[in-house]
């Protein structure tokens, strides 16, 4: 991935932290993103922060998290869809959502697939991402935990 310059982005689609943030090894300057992929990591943060997290905009975030341990079904699909399109309608003005669908990709492991379509406002342009979203308590570890001396 190139580190985004001046040139890259106009201004009016944002630059921002990616997240998790990186950095240059050579400078320890951190890498930004820019344009599209700034939205696409604006929705991540949105997506992951509850509402209450924070201090001085305390009803930023959706609130997915309330639905972890609820039963994969349609009900819970439709309160998914509802909470992100709730959270991207005040949070995220820069694009207009099309569609949002709830996929189930790994019932046992708990594992859903969010699939959102959007059009940026800005430069009418379509776009698609697909976030990950787990059930399951611990579904995130890729590992094992070892045991606590």
């Amino acid at each position: 991935m190139s580190t985004p310059t001046d040139d890259d982005d106009p201004g009016f689609l944002g630059r921002g932290w990616s997240f998790p943030p990186r950095f240059d090894a050579a400078s320890g300057r951190l890498i930004p993103v820019a344009a599209e992929e700034d939205i696409v990591e604006s929705l991540r943060v949105l997506f992951i922060t509850r509402p209450g997290e924070r201090v001085m905009h305390p009803r930023y975030g959706c609130a997915l998290q309330d639905l972890v341990f609820e039963p994969m079904n349609a009900e819970t699909e439709a309160a998914i869809e509802l909470a992100i399109s709730r959270a991207v309608m005040f949070y995220e003005p820069r694009i207009e959502l099309a569609r949002v669908a709830v996929q189930v990709d790994d019932a046992p492991g708990g594992r859903l697939k969010v699939l959102l379509e959007y059009r940026i406002r800005a430069t009418n342009t379509r776009h698609n991402v697909v976030f990950p979203f787990y059930l399951a308590e611990g579904t995130l570890l890729s590992e094992t935990p070892g045991e606590v001396l």
